[in-house]
């Protein structure tokens, strides 16, 4: 199979941005151009004001990515010590929600991209792991902070050590994947959660997410106060949602979850 014409498609998906990996000829796997090409999808996604959530798939639904291209590995050099990261943009943090929509591999790189985004779907199939650790290939896209925050630093450390793939069920279990899906159906799950996001008040959600990211690591104290910030901000957000609850709406659970 030939080089597609691009091998990094941005769309719009309703409220989400879709970005695309397609280099199906090699498991979606990603050299230096496709890595520059991911960085200008992710710039163009933070740009739109209109598109409050990025999901991130993988072209053909046998490789979500399955990491950078070995064959490539010249492509990559000048992108090692990168601001925005080896694979495109894994040492940015983006401002708005992000979603993974996995089918098949997810490795090494690709894995670290799937780290990167807040929720992760995955169909059956789907299997997951760093099996460059029998390459002596290091993980530099947020591989060894981004995991032990997910699943815990006994779980990362299983996979980081011993390079071993796993399926959906055990990521599932582990807290590594969000939710398991039929296989064909996590482009259209991730795109419906993208729509459930969206139509939350988003002045509330983003700042409860940003204190989330940005307070773990800190001490419990200094962590409550930046979570306090952000009340006077949103204040009058949760006054109106206070008032729809107040006014009968949303009982009994009605209308929660994404």
């Amino acid at each position: 199979m030939s080089e597609p014409e691009e091998a990094v498609l941005y769309e719009r998906r309703g409220a989400a941005a879709l970005i695309t990996i397609d280099r199906q000829h090699r498991r979606n796997a990603v050299d230096g151009p496709t890595a520059a090409a991911l960085h200008e999808a992710y710039l163009r996604f933070e740009a739109d004001e209109e598109a409050r959530v990025l999901v991130v798939t993988g072209a053909g639904g046998v490789a979500f990515c399955a990491g950078a291209d070995l064959k490539a590995t010249g492509t990559m050099v000048e992108r090692l010590m990168s601001d925005e990261g080896p694979m495109g943009f894994t040492r940015l943090t983006p401002s708005k929600p992000t979603i993974a929509a996995i089918s098949g591999f997810a490795l090494a790189g690709g894995l670290e991209i799937a780290l990167w985004c807040d929720l992760r779907i995955a169909t059956e199939g789907s299997r997951l792991g760093y099996p460059e650790r029998r390459w002596g290939v290091p993980l530099i896209d947020g591989g060894t902070q981004r995991l032990p925050r997910i699943v815990g630093m006994g779980r990362a450390l299983d996979l980081i050590l011993t390079g071993r793939i796993i399926d959906a069920q055990e990521a599932l279990a582990m807290g590594l994947v969000t939710e398991i899906v039929p296989e064909g159906a996590h482009l259209e799950r991730a795109l419906a959660l993208a729509e459930g996001l969206a139509a939350f008040p988003q002045e509330t959600m983003l700042a409860d997410r940003r204190a989330a990211i940005e307070g773990f690591g800190m001490p419990l104290e200094q962590a409550l106060e930046l979570e306090a910030q952000a009340g006077p901000e949103v204040f009058a957000v949760g006054a109106v949602g206070a008032a729809r609850f107040a006014a009968g709406e949303g009982r009994g659970g009605a209308g929660a979850g994404a």
